[in-house]
């Protein structure tokens, strides 16, 4: 069996990686205002350089910039969707679950009080200087999935005088992504993955519940976004594969749902419209791998077995005993490998060091070898 020469690879990652200490301290600096823009862009330039040069020694075929020029992974690209604002005297927090405790993630509220649009291509530049730094590997940006807005904001947050009708706000937010999809492809992304933990999300019954609260339709919100998902990327030029992670949260090595993919499989597996999907399976709070029964001909799922969450490094055997339990529901020659999320998400990023997190991404690349060849 050959590896894959088109996104996604056999050996793959989500995509965030841990901020070099001297780039938090820079961040710091400039947001103090003791440093200006261009020496924060010269030290994350540095940054970025090396951290591409890593991933391409070890041998991953995709190569990111870790998201070193966010803070977080999604509303760093929202907040620049024009109707999007950040509310900054409301926050909205988010309890998040590790084996020690929980944790507790605090951001501004949203709010959408215009029309939604794009005014200009996000992470533009972020991804032509990516692209200039890879040698071997395809540069991959990483954007948070439209259902993150629909999700999070819910009616609540979306003004009535401006969208009476939410199908119009979805149909908006659609057109948005849609023009930031095709601005990408004429950039030359060929690799281009949307992270979204809703779908993921709605697999826990107490988020469903939470929905319910809020008085949104639970049982068929992921319908709706896989239905807004494709309007945003259906159109897409055959250049460009596109990937969906999906992501039960990923704060300081916490989470926030748990649950298997049992409830959204078959929507998910057979109508979103992408090549490949990034799902967590490192622990008992992913489920099994039943669910992969639904994925049709010709879709790839890449198989998150190693934990991004903990330092200590997966065994090779353990991981191809899991891809060959995996095999049982679904071809092996769909199957890739990769971590189970990103290691930074946000900029704190998880409970680990630089050395344990590129063991982790040279493991994935030895057994994928391993497996497929």
């Amino acid at each position: 069996m050959s590896p894959r020469v088109a996104p996604p690879f056999r050996a793959d990652h989500v995509g965030s990686l841990l901020r070099p200490p001297h780039l938090l301290a820079a961040r710091d600096e400039f947001a103090a205002g003791r440093i200006g823009s261009d020496e924060l862009r010269r030290v994350e330039d540095e940054a970025i350089t090396d951290v591409v040069a890593m991933q391409e020694e070890i041998g991953l075929s995709s190569a990111t910039d870790g998201e070193f020029r966010r803070g977080s992974w999604h509303m760093d690209f929202l907040y620049q969707l024009r109707g999007i604002d950040r509310v900054d005297d409301s926050e909205l927090t988010v309890k998040f679950h590790n084996a020690d405790g929980d944790v507790e993630f605090a951001t501004p509220e949203m709010r959408i009080g215009e029309k939604v649009g794009l005014e200009h291509t996000i992470f533009e530049d972020a991804f032509t200087s990516l692209a200039d730094r890879t040698r071997t590997a395809t540069p991959k940006l990483t954007i948070p999935s439209p259902g993150m807005v629909q999700y999070r904001a819910g009616r609540a947050s979306i003004d009535p005088e401006v969208y009476p009708d939410l199908a119009e706000f979805r149909a908006d937010l659609a057109a948005a992504y849609r023009a930031e999809v095709h601005a990408l492809a004429g950039l030359g992304c060929h690799y281009l993955q949307l992270d979204d933990t809703s779908l993921a999300y709605l697999n826990d019954p107490r988020q469903r519940a939470k929905l319910r609260e809020r008085g949104e339709d639970a049982e068929h919100e992921h319908e709706r976004t896989i239905e807004m998902i494709n309007a945003s990327i259906g159109s897409r030029p055959e250049s460009m594969s596109v990937t969906t992670h999906l992501c039960r949260g990923n704060y300081r090595s916490s989470w926030v749902a748990e649950g298997g993919y049992d409830f959204v499989a078959e929507a998910l597996f057979n109508e979103l419209d992408v090549d490949g999907f990034f799902l967590e399976f490192d622990d008992e709070r992913s489920g099994g791998f039943e669910p992969l029964r639904f994925v049709p001909k010709g879709k790839h799922v890449v198989l998150g077995l190693v934990t991004t969450k903990s330092g200590e490094l997966e065994s090779a055997d353990d991981l191809k005993r899991r891809i060959d339990e995996a095999s049982r529901y679904i071809d092996l020659d769909q199957l890739c490998l990769s971590p189970q999320c990103g290691f930074a998400s946000t900029q704190e990023g998880n409970a680990l060091g630089h050395d344990e997190q590129v063991a982790k991404l040279s493991l994935v690349v030895r057994t994928a070898q391993e497996v497929w060849g």
